[in-house]
């Protein structure tokens, strides 16, 4: 196993290496820059901001810089907000995106697998019939239109909850946040323990332990859900890293001091080392929560073998 981690590891150095390449140019072609997007600035003043922040280097210059700062830990100073650098910016707000996405993912887990488990334990019936059709709704309305429509139904009209803002984490702030990102991800998680549950339910060993008189319960929990819980593994890895990492969508509707609604921000304003920084964290989540998905598949299947 250690041989598989060290392995994964040294993979993860060049796909980082990748990814911030292709973010570090991407941004430089986007036309404007972070100087030219409030106002017209004097051309001394501009010249000398580019002076500041090393853009008056040539491009493959600029780029070398910031990958050896990038080695060294230094993701650069924000070109937008004065006296903050990019890590300041991640650790001051990256305990709103990570409740928030942390809340989603257990809420999402467990109310996903437990519709999963019911339909497919009731396959073919009205039970079935009725998470299916919330899943599919569940996946084709986008979070943009579930957010304003559960703010006007929850918030403005019945009054039982804020509209918006965090109040330091408060548990009626958390509720609609929480549920708008959990809701797409409580209809793909029940699809797929679903479709893992029915094909385990016809599995030999499933009838060699009906036919030994087993519960159904003990054999839907200890034998059943272990295996059909394999491809929901694979998916939760990436899944996570997104919900972590702050939703764009969620936390600009619901005015949340999260990651999502800066990376939003400073994409509008080229505040490039801010973007590279959130790009560069979002790739290293996704790297690492996928090996950790990886390691999760090993356990719960003894005939993967993790060289």
């Amino acid at each position: 196993m250690l041989r598989f981690i060290g392995r994964r590891l040294l993979v993860a150095i060049p796909t980082l290496f990748v990814v911030v390449t292709a973010a570090f140019f991407m941004m430089r072609a986007a036309p404007g820059n972070p100087f030219s997007l409030d106002r017209k600035l004097p051309p001394a003043i501009e010249r000398n901001l580019r002076e500041k922040y090393g853009m008056n280097k040539p491009l493959p210059q600029q780029y070398l810089d910031y990958v050896g700062g990038v080695l060294k830990g230094d993701l650069g100073p924000s070109l937008k907000y004065r006296d903050k650098t990019v890590l300041g910016i991640l650790k001051e707000n990256y305990p709103v995106s990570l409740r928030l996405g942390l809340s989603a993912i257990l809420l999402a887990s467990i109310v996903g697998v437990s519709l999963g488990v019911l339909a497919a334990m009731r396959q073919n019936r009205s039970v079935d019939y009725g998470v299916m059709a919330v899943a599919i709704l569940g996946v084709c309305v986008p979070t943009f239109v579930t957010a304003p429509l559960l703010v006007l139904g929850f918030a403005s009209r019945l009054g039982w909850l804020p509209t918006a803002g965090w109040n330091g984490g408060a548990l009626p702030n958390l509720v609609l946040p929480v549920t708008v990102l959990a809701l797409p991800q409580i209809a793909i998680i029940s699809r797929l323990t679903r479709a893992g549950m029915i094909e385990v339910l016809r599995s030999n060993y499933v009838r060699t332990a009906r036919a030994k008189g087993l519960p159904e319960h003990r054999i839907v929990i200890r034998h059943a859900l272990r295996a059909a819980l394999l491809p929901l593994v694979s998916y939760l890895g990436p899944a996570c890293a997104g919900l972590l990492t702050g939703s764009l969508v969620v936390e600009r509707i619901f005015n949340l001091p999260g990651l999502g609604k800066f990376f939003v921000i400073s994409a509008l304003q080229r505040d490039y080392t801010v973007v590279m920084g959130m790009v560069i964290v979002y790739a290293g989540l996704i790297l690492a929560l996928n090996l950790v998905a990886d390691l999760l598949y090993a356990v719960l299947d003894p005939r993967v073998r993790l060289a």
